[in-house]
Parts: structure tokens; sequence; C-alpha cells
């Protein structure tokens, strides 16, 4: 499971939520600029952390903001003892960076390069519309990347989520009161159908009325995105 927002790392109670789920496997979504200071708490409690990094130095100034401070931050999760992977959106601006994304990866030890295609929901909402790759493109630059790991030796595994039938609703997005959610739903205005509280019944019966439950496995499987395993 994810312990994601916004960004998790500001909330003073991170830690007890943390606690909360210690049976199972905690991802962290971060942007690591608080990685100094929390990141050493929270060895042992999560099992890893995906930072957000979109590229080189200029593609991530345009993109995300301050490198060299995640970059600290990503310094900070490692000497914790925190395994890292990377997340970036991809926009046609920045395929020409995904090279160096997944070189960058291999050189900071990051175990997993996540590429996601972005839907028009929050800040994708003022992309302009030739950001948008096609699926038959994110197979394309797949391929590519994939071919310049082999040739350089990246050991990083990558992933490429497209947006088809194969991965609606394929993910359970739990919010802060409770509120269960099928997401991506791409006929829904905020992407999200509600399947109703974990705090009002079990999530037993959340999941009895979870219609993506073929896309949920397909996904976490690996069967309904790009991918390619980490090189030892």
């Amino acid at each position: 499971m994810f312990l994601s927002g916004g960004e998790p790392l500001p909330r003073r109670d991170l830690l007890k939520v943390a606690e909360l789920f210690g049976g199972f496997i905690i991802g962290l979504p971060t942007n690591a600029t608080r990685g100094p200071a929390v990141a050493p708490q929270l060895a042992g409690k999560v099992q890893f952390a995906t930072i957000g990094f979109d590229g080189p130095r200029e593609i991530f100034r345009r993109v995300r903001g301050d490198y060299d401070k995640v970059l600290t931050g990503v310094a900070a999760f490692r000497n914790a003892g925190v395994p890292i992977s990377f997340s970036a959106v991809v926009l046609r601006s920045t395929l020409h960076g995904l090279p160096y994304l997944l070189q960058i990866a291999d050189v900071v030890g990051a175990g997993k390069v996540e590429l996601i295609l972005p839907l028009r929901k929050g800040n994708a909402l003022n992309l302009a519309g030739h950001e948008f790759i096609t699926v038959d493109e994110a197979r394309e630059h797949f391929g590519r990347l994939d071919e310049l790991r082999t040739i350089h030796g990246w050991r990083p595994a990558i992933r490429m989520t497209p947006w088809t039938e194969a991965t609606e609703g394929h993910m359970i997005v739990i919010e802060p009161d409770g509120a269960a959610n099928a997401w991506p739903v791409y006929d829904r205005p905020d992407l999200f159908m509600r399947l109703g509280s974990i705090l009002e019944e079990a999530v037993t019966a959340l999941w009895e009325r979870y219609r993506y439950k073929a896309q949920h496995y397909a996904k976490y499987l690996g069967a309904s995105i790009l991918t390619r395993d980490r090189d030892s």
C-alpha cells in the first residue's frame, strides 16, 4: 500500500500513520525535499520511497523545482537504509531526457523508474494538448529506453503505465476521511468512482462492489503495463 497525498512528509503524524499499517508493505510517494529531517525516522517503518524525479537538471527545474534539494533528499533516504525508486510524468517535451533519468537512477542506486503518462486532472488540466503522447508513442519510447538500458548496463527496473481500458480503475484510493474510490475512471470528471467508506463498512464489502478487480490484479502483476525487471 502507498501512503500518499499530496506530499506526505510534512504530516506531523506520518510516523503514527505508518505504524498503524505495520503489517503491510508500505510505499511512500514523496518529493523527498524533507528527506534529511524525516528519512531516518522512517527507516524500518516503510519498505521503500518512490521519489518524484523527472529528468536531468534543466528538465527537473522546469517541471518540478529544486534539483539539488531533491538529490539531497534522495541521499538521505539511501543513507537511512530506505530503498528508493523514481517516478516521472512523461511529457512530449521531456521525452529526450528519459535516458538521462535512467542513468541518474542507476548512479544513485534506485531500484525502479516508474514512467507515468499524465491524465487530465489536477495540474495536468493546464498542460498544452501536444504534451500528451499516444499509447503507441509510449510503447515506442519504452522500447528505445529498454534498448539503451541493455547497451549501457543500467540496472533499475523500468515501468510505464499507459492509460488504456486495461488500466482503468486499477487503483483503490482511500482518502483521509475514509472515502474509498476506484481510480482512474475515465468518464468521471475527477476520475474517482466512489466505492463507499472504510469507516462505515468492511473493506470486503467495498471490494465486492469494485468493478475493476481484473484491472487491479493485472496492473500490480505487471500484465497491463510496460515493464522490464531490474538487472542484478
